[in-house]
């Protein structure tokens, strides 16, 4: 996890800020959080939506955000285990912060799909670190 800056996140009105960016920074939460936003998910559905991702990375962002209390994992016990992801109510809670970045994005940045000119999807698919292109803008 992010090295905290400050001993006391009471010192100035942006800390509220900086304390909420702490526990979804990375790369991967908030894409993670995302797709969850969707409904509960097993390990590999998630790894198949983030293609890019390595099992370790995926596996260590997942513990991270149930560490902190935005997500669930539950175990079965069946042979082989099966292992579900989902968010808590204090994950769902973000929905408004995710889907704010998302528009922003999808309004500020070359990775929204643009039926009007597809070759610039290529361009920006091969550099996105997340699914860009399996988007729904």
């Amino acid at each position: 996890m992010a090295r905290i800056r400050h001993k006391s996140l009471d010192c100035s009105p942006g800390c509220a800020v900086e304390a909420t960016l702490q526990l979804i920074d990375g790369k991967w939460k908030g894409v993670i959080l995302y797709h969850l936003l969707e409904g509960t998910l097993r390990f590999n559905e998630i790894r198949r939506r983030l293609p890019n991702i390595t099992q370790r990375m995926l596996t260590a962002q997942l513990r991270e955000l149930e560490q902190v209390g935005f997500v669930l994992r539950t175990v079965y016990a069946e042979v082989p285990p099966k292992v579900e992801y989902s968010l808590t109510a204090r994950g769902r809670s973000l929905e408004p912060v995710i889907m704010a970045l998302k528009k922003w994005g999808d309004e500020n940045t070359g990775f929204r799909r643009d039926p009007k000119s597809p070759a610039d999807l290529g361009k920006h698919a091969a550099n996105c670190p997340v699914s860009c292109v399996q988007a729904d803008g």
